[in-house]
C-alpha cells in the first residue's frame, strides 16, 4: 500500500514564485499591447482607404481586399506632382541625423577619453558641468544659437542644424562614453604603453573597441535625437522648405485639414520605420559588442 506523501508548506519562497509565476506574464501583455498598439492602430490607419474610415472609424481590423498603399504613395511623392515630398525631407533628417552622429563621436569619444584618464586642474567640475549643461530646457538655447546662426549666415541650412545639434548632444554623449571608459581596466592601457603604444595608439587599438557598445549606443542615442528633434528644425529651416527635416513635414500634415487622416498616419509610420529599423539592426551589434567586451575586459 503506497503513501501518499504530505503537501508541502506554504514557505515565502514558494509564494514568491507562485506570486511572480501568474505576474509575468501578464506585466509582459500589458507592456506589449501598451507599446504596440498605438503602433498598430497607426498601421491599420494608413492602409485603409478614408472611405472605409468614414465608415467604420472605431474599426481595429483592415478588409484586405480594400487594402491600399497609395497613402504612402501620396506621402512620399514630390510636392510638384501633387504629393507631399516626404521622400526629400528623409533624405535630409539622414544627411543631418548621420552627420551629428559622425561629428559627435568624433568630439565625445576623445573628449571623454581626457575626462576619465587625464589629469587636469578642474578635472571633477568639467565633469560635472556636461551633465549641468545638457539639464537647460532648449529654449534657453534657441535664442543664444539663432543669433549666432544668424551672424554666421547658418540659418536655413543643414550644416547650421547639424552645429545645434552637435552642441545640444556633444555634453551628454561624453558623459555617457566617460562612464564606460571608467569602467576598463588601467592596467590594460598601461601595458599597451609599456608595449610601445602611443596614447592616441592605446585610444584607438584598446580603448575605443572594448568601449564600443557604449559607442553604438551613443550613436543611436544621437542618431534618435537629431531625426525626432522638432523645435530647432522649426526654429531655423520654416523659411527654407526644401530643406525641411521629416519632423517638420509631419507637424506641417497634422495642421492641415485638407490631409486626410490615412496620409497623415503613413507619413507618421514613415517617420517611425527609421528609427525601429535602426534599433533592432544595432540591438544585435550591441549585444555582441557587450559579450566581446566583458570577454576582454
Amino acid at each position: 500500500m503506497s503513501r501518499t506523501a504530505p503537501p508541502r508548506p506554504w514557505t515565502r519562497d514558494r509564494v514568491e514564485r507562485a506570486v511572480f509565476g501568474v505576474l509575468r506574464p501578464v506585466v509582459i501583455v500589458f507592456f506589449l499591447i501598451a507599446t504596440l498598439l498605438p503602433f498598430y492602430y497607426m498601421l491599420v490607419l494608413s492602409v485603409r482607404p478614408i472611405e472605409d474610415l468614414l465608415r467604420r472609424p472605431d474599426s481595429l481590423l483592415v478588409d484586405l481586399s480594400e487594402l491600399t498603399l497609395s497613402t504612402y504613395a501620396t506621402v512620399l511623392r514630390p510636392v510638384r506632382e501633387g504629393g507631399q515630398g516626404f521622400l526629400s525631407l528623409l533624405g535630409n533628417s539622414a544627411v543631418v541625423a548621420s552627420a551629428s552622429v559622425l561629428v559627435a563621436l568624433v568630439i565625445a569619444i576623445p573628449g571623454a577619453y581626457a575626462v576619465s584618464r587625464l589629469e587636469f586642474f578642474g578635472r571633477r567640475q568639467v565633469s560635472s558641468l556636461f551633465l549641468v549643461v545638457y539639464l537647460f530646457p532648449a529654449i534657453v538655447l534657441a535664442i543664444p544659437l539663432f543669433v549666432l546662426l544668424t551672424r554666421m549666415q547658418l540659418r536655413g541650412s543643414l550644416a547650421g542644424l547639424v552645429l545645434v545639434y552637435i552642441a545640444q548632444t556633444v555634453p551628454v554623449a561624453i558623459y555617457m562614453l566617460k562612464n564606460y571608459f571608467e569602467t576598463i581596466p588601467e592596467s590594460v592601457e598601461e601595458a599597451g604603453l609599456v608595449d610601445g603604444l602611443t596614447r592616441v595608439g592605446v585610444i584607438r587599438r584598446i580603448s575605443l573597441p572594448l568601449a564600443m557598445p557604449s559607442v553604438i549606443a551613443t550613436g543611436i542615442f544621437v542618431f534618435m535625437i537629431a531625426w525626432n528633434e522638432f523645435l530647432f528644425a522649426l526654429l531655423f529651416l520654416v523659411e527654407r522648405r526644401d530643406r525641411w527635416t521629416v519632423s517638420l513635414g509631419l507637424a506641417q500634415l497634422s495642421g492641415s485639414i485638407e490631409v486626410p487622416t490615412t496620409v497623415l498616419m503613413a507619413g507618421s509610420v514613415v517617420i517611425t520605420l527609421p528609427v525601429v529599423l535602426l534599433f533592432f539592426l544595432t540591438e544585435r551589434l550591441l549585444s555582441q559588442g557587450l559579450t566581446s567586451g566583458a570577454e576582454k575586459g
